[in-house]
């Protein structure tokens, strides 16, 4: 029967999962399968609840000491490749950041990513570096959000950024969002460290739209046992409002009905 396991790749906290019918220990390094080919990964979870009609690549072995010694030159030869590009990049005048290179875990492919504000002809460059790797060359141009998700960072609450750290599918972010949960379009405070809306607007989005069924807006007059009342503000979760009364400020809670 297949067991569910927790792998992480490279430095990378994101968790990955994959079956075997085998048995793996917690903190095995083993080979798995993925869409680039296989990778070199190492287990952090084991018998994870899941749906069984999840699908799951599977776990190919358990890593040898010749396999360490390949994914310790691949870590090596990726650096000294990432360098080299940057270097052609600045001789050939490409208006781009390179930012990552990576071997396949058997060298059948080299992928580097990179940043760039317009649309870049790299072909040239993939050419060049065709001639000196003699493999596969993939360029790869991402987004500010995939860039914060390669090379990771600390977001505002101080916390290992939740892209790199476990998000393994990036959400459409609205600012829609922000206004639901009645923050402040302050772009420093809703914008995370890619400079694009946070990622984490959408954990709670939901609950703040369940909230705002029945809630006023601010400006609306509600009547109430002391009178009318216009709202002044509103508390989202608490599905409370401030009322203006006359001069007097006053409390109103939407379920309850009344003043406090």
């Amino acid at each position: 029967m297949n067991k569910i396991y927790g792998v992480i790749f490279k430095d990378n906290c994101k968790i990955y999962y994959f079956k075997s019918d085998k048995i793996y220990e917690k903190n095995d390094y083993v080979i798995v399968e993925t869409e680039n080919g296989l990778q070199y990964a190492k287990i952090v979870i084991i018998n994870k609840n899941y749906n069984n009609k999840e699908e799951f690549k599977e776990i190919v072995r358990k890593a040898t000491d010749e396999d360490n010694e390949i994914f310790m030159k691949n870590l090596k030869d990726s650096k000294i490749a990432l360098n080299k590009c940057r270097k052609l990049v600045d001789e050939l005048k490409l208006n781009m950041n390179v930012i990552n290179a990576q071997w396949t875990f058997e060298r059948n492919q080299l992928v580097f990513t990179f940043t760039s504000d317009e649309r870049v002809d790299f072909r040239e460059l993939a050419k060049k570096l065709a001639s000196i790797y003699h493999t596969r060359i993939e360029l790869r141009q991402i987004g500010a959000r995939d860039k914060a998700k390669s090379v990771g960072g600390i977001g505002i609450c101080g916390r290992e950024l939740c892209c790199k750290e476990f998000l393994n599918q990036m959400e459409t972010i609205s600012i829609n969002m922000a206004k639901n949960q009645n923050l402040a379009l302050n772009p420093s405070k809703i914008n995370g460290v890619c400079g694009r809306l946070l990622c984490c607007l959408a954990y709670e989005n939901e609950n703040y739209l369940n909230n705002l069924k029945g809630m006023p807006v601010v400006g609306d007059i509600i009547m109430t046992d002391k009178g009318e009342g216009k709202v002044i503000s509103i508390d989202i979760l608490n599905r409370k409002c401030q009322l203006l009364i006359g001069d007097t400020k006053e409390d109103y809670y939407i379920d309850e009905n009344s003043i406090k």
